[in-house]
């Protein structure tokens, strides 16, 4: 369909060339600028930025006059394709037109920023702007909404209510999810407050916000309640709930809620409610659900679809069903990398190394580059000494690859050497990330000797561990108490406990899984 869609543009541009191809040049303002205008109603952005570029270029360009109008349809194609040089070169030309822009097209300047993710732009108009109005300040919040800077965005949503505008349906959708990244639920429950109040509160867009941000929030009675509330559910809304249902631990009530919404016939399912189900199928390792499923989305033709197909894959990996992985992984017709990474971590975890290490080489030979969870999940494949050399392999790409300063890569790498080799190897990579060690870090180091019987060392990282920025917790307390029962050593096992007692790390089973085993220990030798 996208292809046709092309095609039919495509031959669009081709006309409008034969058209403009006739006149020796563009030679009015008319005709350049319902030139441009054409094009971006047809949605040939790119080539309406194209030409715009070209009418720069010639040589007796100063009858040109872009009008206002004209301006707006090209600011909005470059949100459109999200194209910050473009998109700066026309506010410049707009600038130095010498016409103020009115407050419609700077509205449409805001919002392509925004959307280009040039947050400091995007202020500098807003703040130069004589005249706002709910435009205005809807696109400077979205704007620091979906780039990252959510306290701003509330804080301009409270500057917005002292100014005497009330928010619509786009403004409170937004300054919900802002909310949702910030992640508190106490300012989250004052917004959700506000938006029953609001004029526009039970618009779908700002309801299914709150969904999703009662589910971010771990709040799944809350999104239930809202959901519950809302009348006239759209698929947002239906794919929200399912998916908060799948990622909680509610899974059961993913699937029921699925065929409810099957059984009202007004929404076909996607790929992403797809996703969330064969989530729950997978968490639940039921297979017979997640073959039934596979049935249906085969049945609403997304079979082949690459979302869906890398959640049919990780799903029959998950359940332990590798063919079934391997052949739902190949019906993809252009997997990307998070399909590819599925059946990977799909091997890594079935213990198949070889095929593992064949899939890695095939998905660098298309031409896709590894990410980080590419290289885990190839490290969590290779766990015991008949797999260092693979383990080896794969080192030797991340430090190629200047992937040597991630520290969840190098807690994967300290771990498959403290399984596959000796604890020196280990060691040096602990050593060389030291400076970044998390606590994740430390417990992996702590584990490696334990593992190779070497307990006294134990005691020696873990007081490098009390002096570094890093703090024990529970994982670094079962550890010690290992060390202690190799050690048949009540005393350090004693103080240990003492030490649990008194960061507040102590757990009710941490007396009788740790003392008890170094009594044992001691009464046997």
């Amino acid at each position: 369909m996208k292809a046709h869609h092309h095609q039919h543009h495509q031959f669009y541009y081709r006309q409008f060339n034969a058209l403009f191809s006739s006149l020796p040049e563009l030679k009015t303002k008319q005709q350049a600028n319902e030139y441009l205008t054409t094009l971006c109603k047809k949605h040939l952005y790119r080539e309406a930025l194209e030409a715009f570029d070209n009418l720069l270029l010639q040589k007796d360009r100063d009858f040109i006059q872009i009008y206002a109008s004209t301006y707006a349809n090209l600011i909005s194609a470059c949100a459109y394709i999200r194209s910050l040089e473009h998109g700066r070169r026309i506010h410049s030309h707009i600038i130095g037109s010498g016409n103020e822009p009115d407050m419609i097209l700077n509205n449409h300047v805001l919002n392509m920023y925004g959307k280009c993710g040039s947050l400091n732009d995007a202020r500098k108009v807003f703040d130069n702007m004589p005249q706002r109005n709910l435009v205005s300040w809807t696109s400077v919040i979205a704007g620091c909404s979906r780039n990252g800077e959510e306290n701003d965005a509330v804080e301009l949503y409270v500057e917005m209510l002292l100014s005497g505008l009330l928010p619509d349906q786009f403004t409170l959708g937004s300054v919900v999810k802002a909310c949702s990244g910030i992640g508190d639920v106490s300012l989250g429950r004052q917004l959700h407050g506000h938006m029953v109040k609001s004029e526009f509160g039970c618009h779908l867009i700002p309801q299914n916000a709150i969904i999703a941000m009662y589910i971010k929030f771990d709040l799944i009675d809350d999104a239930w309640d809202v959901f519950s509330r809302i009348v006239d559910k759209d698929l947002i809304s239906w794919g929200s709930m399912i998916a908060g249902f799948s990622q909680l631990g509610h899974e059961l009530e993913a699937l029921n809620l699925f065929k409810e919404m099957l059984s009202q016939g007004v929404y076909l399912p996607n790929e992403f409610v797809f996703g969330s189900l064969l989530k729950a199928c997978s968490n639940l390792l039921q297979l017979e659900y997640g073959r039934q499923m596979h049935g249906i989305c085969i049945k609403f033709g997304l079979g082949k679809d690459t979302f869906a197909g890398c959640s049919l894959s990780d799903m029959y990996a998950r359940c332990g069903f590798l063919d079934s992985a391997r052949s739902a992984f190949y019906q993809i017709e252009k997997p990307d990398l998070a399909s590819w990474n599925a059946i990977l971590g799909g091997l890594a975890n079935g213990g198949d190394v070889t095929e593992a290490m064949s899939l890695f080489s095939q998905l660098r030979h298309r031409g896709l580059i590894p990410d980080d969870n590419t290289l885990r999940s190839l490290l969590c494949a290779c766990n015991s000494p008949s797999t260092l050399y693979q383990g080896m392999q794969v080192h030797s790409y991340i430090i190629r690859k200047g992937f040597s300063s991630n520290v969840p890569l190098c807690n994967a790498l300290l771990t498959m050497y403290g399984n596959c080799s000796g604890i020196s190897s280990a060691f040096n990579v602990f050593h060389d990330m030291r400076n970044n060690a998390d606590s994740v870090s430390w417990n992996a180091i702590l584990t490696a000797f334990v593992q190779h019987q070497k307990a006294e060392e134990v005691f020696r990282i873990l007081k490098l561990l009390l002096v570094s920025q890093c703090k024990p917790d529970h994982i670094t307390l079962s550890i010690i108490y290992g060390a202690c029962v190799q050690l048949a050593s009540l005393e350090m096992g004693a103080q240990t406990h003492c030490f649990a007692v008194k960061t507040g790390l102590v757990l009710n089973l941490t007396f009788d899984n740790g003392i008890c085993p170094i009594r044992k220990r001691r009464r046997s030798s």
